[in-house]
């Protein structure tokens, strides 16, 4: 079963004003998400529209009337979202940026799960600002080898805990060379060693290393390991190769200026 991640993404006002604003918390599970709210606006409706994850189809709309306190709510049903990604909530009440919130939700065959919230209220000339939770979200891979190794270690971070990584490395001409699933632990640490050797690794140059959760951008991460007659090429070879390069001209340079000669005559 897919498992999905809610992600936010902050909106923040600098209007001044007591009293104006609204917010937005949803909460999702299985095939269900609850969107609830507040605003200081109660007169107005609050529309809600869903877009698909690239953008082109709306896939639910709703409208609620806020009580006379400004609480408002609405249910939607993912079960026949088709499309994997993040999906965008849109809340709306008039024109006015101050009061329209998005938040986005990941949704992976019709499954989502998650809380997410955002707020422009003001109270007091001060704006509640809600902290971006998509700051600490993400993945990323580090890539590290013995000199003239044919073993690449990888190690990495991931905030999703609940879902398998796909790791893939890619061949300086485009082909697949190998292709790995791994479990993060608990914290979302994860670790794993690949092997080089074989015909596939027989092409030199820059391998792509890519480490992947799901289709959102901030769980894919890659790095580039140079390899060379199947083994990984040493940290210092170009300036190693740079070094020896200078010394030998610089011989060549003395040798003709002084006239001597580097091999004996006899």
């Amino acid at each position: 079963m897919a498992v999905a991640l809610m992600s936010v993404t902050s909106v923040t006002q600098n209007v001044f004003a007591d009293d104006m604003g609204m917010s937005l918390t949803a909460t999702a599970g299985g095939s269900n998400i609850s969107v609830s709210g507040e605003t200081a606006s109660s007169i107005t409706d609050v529309t809600f529209t869903v877009r698909t994850p690239d953008g082109a189809n709306i896939v639910a709309v709703d409208q609620v009337t806020p009580d006379a306190n400004g609480i408002f709510g609405a249910e939607f049903n993912t079960s026949n979202w088709k499309q994997d990604g993040m999906y965008t909530i849109t809340a709306q009440q008039g024109e006015s940026s101050l009061y329209t919130i998005e938040l986005s939700i990941e949704v992976n065959g019709g499954i989502s799960e998650g809380v997410a919230g955002d707020s422009s209220l003001q109270v007091a000339d001060e704006v509640v600002e809600e902290a971006d939770t998509t700051a600490t979200d993400g993945l990323s891979i580090t890539a590290s080898a013995v000199e003239g190794s044919d073993t690449i270690g990888i190690t990495g971070q991931t905030s999703k805990t609940n879902e398998d990584i796909t790791l893939t490395v890619t061949s300086p001409n485009g082909n697949i060379v190998s292709i790995d699933q791994l479990r993060p632990g608990s914290d979302g640490s994860f670790a794993t060693d690949i092997v080089i050797g074989g015909q596939l690794w027989s092409q030199d140059g820059m391998y792509t290393v890519t480490a992947q959760q799901g289709n959102a951008a901030a769980f894919k991460d890659s790095v580039e390991v140079d390899i060379l007659d199947g083994l990984v090429v040493p940290e210092f070879g170009t300036i190693a190769a740079m070094i020896l390069a200078v010394a030998i001209i610089s011989i060549i340079a003395i040798s003709s200026k002084s006239r001597l000669s580097i091999i004996p005559r006899y």
